[in-house]
């Protein structure tokens, strides 16, 4: 083959074989063909033509070479094949795959036999045309004029009806010979088809009457398929009756009679049949009435959440709502819940704890990385390996029509050339119109109005507030070091034991050491890594038990902690002691938690420049300027010297620098630590802070009040400042926690000095 270039663009195939002689039409999308009218008209217009395969490479290996004569209007690419081209590997591109290829040279073969198979394939040729009715004398001499038996071969096993699978072994058979000898095989199949055909046909045309026609017709058919040994129904007929046997709405089962019509007298050798038999059996898997009963006991659903998952009372109190008023009411339109909160808090496996607890299914969407909307709607039939969306193969995966579907990581969708699938959301996830959701590729409705969603997010800012107005948030914040020690004591230990064959009768692990763990070992919001670091002890346990050296009663203690795990991962955060002026302790959310950060302040001569630094975000910067500027405009009312930058620099510095930090918590901390500098007077060592400052002197509320407030108690401080609006949020705080720590309430900047600055009450400021 003359100048093949390394690498081709592919048109894959769903169950069509193109042998070289061919000419055939393929059906491609739109921007498909864009790009095969553009290369009609270029120098080099050929094509790989493949079958679809299970293999690694997504096709068959052997794939026909082809060249773009044109596109018809219609939108057809017409294509001549020319030879045969080995794949070697596939590339995904745009508007269609790439493939890098080896060219096939064609092979010669000579001899008495091939010229015996080919005058014997000649002669079934001829047998064939002549029970074919109306079929022209050119098409005899053309094949009288074929020479090479390898060709012979490509053009009568291309115009053999065959299955796709047989028309391959042709394609990938490269010894002219055998080639040739396995079309001889297809044609006297053929034959004989056409033989028994011919006979039923003479028969029955003795009595045909038009009021006899149709009964007449179905007799022949079940003549033919006795003849081959296929039975009296085919595979459509099953599919026809299995359809049949659903309840559909009237306005799907006017399309699945028209498509099954169509079906019907389409060739066996049309793609478009694999397409159409495709559609119908994704209706047929379609739950339209199969459907759970739901276990509206509220008090057997408080039991199994308690017994699944410690805490997470607001999410438990949300579902044992719903299912109380569903009870009362006894329908009720599935709400859409969006639990949000840090990694590893058991987001997931709440999930699966309702569904258990109300008696549904369970299906779980992964929605992490998706740019295309046709995950989410579907493609259109149109395109080759098209397939429902997402929603729709949940459904056909639970085998109901009301699962619990838990749409994970809904805020990592993402947005791409082919349209934005949180949009294609907004229809899923409203009950005023999920219940007539159309899918692109099914292009009927479909009630998703009985179904309960369930999506995850780690962060709500990457949620468009269009999809965001429609979930209910539920968030679930991070768990503290009791609730960390019940969960693994209760959950992960026992389950990590079975999974390494070990027995908790045998193995104990002590108080002190599941502590040491849960400080030392790990820092996060969930339990992910607590799991880790238990597995990690448990398959230390699995050697040894595996060479007998494990004894009867096993007690893991500390110090076998720190032989297992190695070093602490993790420091316990360093508390500052020593009452400084310019130094104040603020309280931070993190992913992972609640921290405690320490504010530095230093004064040094200078020029009145406010110097920052400990990689801070927009927002901490604007908070320290904010106070600057509230200090130096109330520096008399605070106890500080007139124009306290007239000589001097002031630098704020928040330790950690190769720690970004960012948020709008930090106003509070800054303001003190400034006018503690800038006064003389030390913050208390045993106090730490948070909240938002306003120009004017107001603390504004912030969020992550538990995780915060559970920080300070973890460090050992004694007292915590935060804003007056956040008074609701000490709900969430342990009682314990409370109890150990002095919480001050405070509405204005000098309630905020009063509270952390160890001297008299300071004058209000003007």
């Amino acid at each position: 083959m003359k100048n093949l270039p390394e690498k081709l663009p592919v048109f894959v195939l769903e169950n069509a074989v193109l042998l070289p002689g061919a000419v055939a039409r393929l059906e491609t999308d739109a921007k498909g063909v864009a790009w095969a009218r553009k290369a009609a008209r270029s120098d080099e217009r050929r094509v790989a033509v493949a079958l679809t395969s299970d293999s690694d490479l997504g096709v068959n290996e052997i794939a026909s070479l082809a060249k773009i004569e044109t596109v018809a209007p219609d939108d057809g690419v017409i294509v001549s094949v020319v030879g045969r081209v080995r794949i070697e590997e596939m590339d995904e591109g745009e508007p269609v795959p790439m493939a890098r290829v080896e060219a096939i040279e064609a092979a010669k073969a000579t001899g008495t036999e091939v010229e015996a198979l080919a005058l014997e394939a000649r002669r079934l040729a001829r047998d064939i045309l002549a029970l074919l009715p109306a079929v022209p004398a050119e098409v005899g001499r053309a094949l009288e004029e074929i020479r090479d038996p390898g060709a012979l071969a490509d053009v009568l096993a291309h115009h053999v009806p065959a299955e796709a699978a047989e028309k391959y072994s042709v394609l990938s058979m490269l010894d002219p010979a055998k080639r040739l000898a396995m079309v001889v095989a297809l044609l006297s199949r053929r034959r004989e088809v056409l033989k028994a055909a011919h006979d039923i046909e003479g028969a029955v045309q003795k009595k045909v009457t038009d009021a006899e026609r149709q009964h007449i017709l179905r007799k022949k058919m079940e003549a033919i398929q006795a003849e081959l040994g296929e039975g009296p129904e085919s595979a459509e007929d099953d599919l026809a009756a299995k359809i049949a046997s659903l309840k559909l709405p009237e306005e799907v089962k006017v399309q699945v009679d028209k498509e099954l019509a169509r079906l019907r007298k389409l060739p066996e050798s049309s793609p478009e049949r694999s397409v159409a038999r495709t559609w119908l059996q994704w209706i047929a898997d379609v739950p339209w009435n199969a459907s759970s009963e739901d276990n509206l006991d509220v008090d057997n659903a408080r039991r199994t959440l308690d017994a699944d998952h410690n805490g997470l009372e607001k999410v438990k109190k949300r579902v044992l709502q719903f299912l109380a008023v569903r009870r009362l009411r006894g329908d009720l339109k599935g709400p859409i819940l969006c639990l949000f909160g840090p990694p590893g808090v058991g987001k997931t496996s709440l999930g699966q704890s309702i569904a258990k607890a109300m008696g549904r299914k369970f299906v779980r969407v992964s929605l992490g990385g998706v740019r295309d909307e046709a995950e989410i709607r579907g493609h259109r039939r149109t395109y080759v390996g098209a397939l429902p969306g997402r929603v729709v193969q949940a459904l056909k995966r639970a085998g109901t029509s009301n699962p619990v579907v838990m749409l994970d990581e809904v805020d990592k969708l993402g947005q791409g050339v082919m349209g934005d699938p949180s949009a294609a959301l907004l229809e899923v996830l409203d009950p005023e119109q999920n219940k007539a959701f159309v899918d692109h590729y099914l292009e009927v409705p479909i009630d998703l109005s009985k179904v309960l969603f369930i999506a995850t997010a780690n962060t709500l800012d990457t949620i468009p507030a269009a999809l965001r107005d429609r979930m209910e948030i539920i968030e679930i914040p991070s768990y503290t070091l009791d609730e960390k020690r019940a969960i693994a004591r209760e959950h992960l230990w026992p389950k990590q034991l079975e999974a390494h064959g070990l027995s908790g009768a045998q193995v104990a692990l002590t108080d002190e050491a599941l502590s040491r763990i849960v400080t030392a070992h790990t820092r996060e919001a969930g339990v992910r890594s607590l799991e880790k670091r238990l597995a990690d002890v448990c398959r230390s346990l699995a050697v040894e038990k595996a060479s007998g050296t494990l004894a009867e009663k096993r007690e893991i203690g500390v110090e076998e902690i720190e032989q297992i795990l190695g070093p602490d991962r993790f420091q316990p955060d360093v508390r500052e002691t020593a009452s400084m002026p310019g130094i104040a302790a603020g309280l931070a959310w993190t992913p992972v938690g609640g921290e405690v950060l320490y504010v530095e302040t230093l004064r040094m001569p200078g020029r009145g420049q406010l110097i920052l630094s400990g990689q801070l975000g927009d927002v901490m910067k604007e908070s320290a300027r904010a106070a600057m500027s509230y200090v130096q405009a109330n520096a008399a009312a605070l106890g500080i010297p007139e124009r306290p930058l007239a000589k001097s620099d002031v630098h704020v510095h928040v330790p950690a620098g190769a720690t970004p930090k960012d948020g709008p918590s930090a106003g509070v901390t800054l303001f003190t630590a400034l006018v503690s500098l800038l006064s003389g007077v030390p913050v208390r060592s045993d106090t730490a802070m948070t909240g938002e400052a306003t120009l004017r002197g107001r603390v504004l509320p912030v969020g992550g009040i538990k995780e915060k407030v559970l920080a300070a108690h973890r460090l050992g401080l004694k007292r915590v400042v935060i804003p007056q609006a956040c008074a609701a949020d000490l709900r969430e705080v342990p009682q314990h926690v409370r109890d150990e720590l002095e919480i001050v309430l405070v509405k204005t900047m000098p309630e905020v000095l009063d509270a952390a600055l160890d001297r008299p009450r300071l004058r209000a400021a003007a």
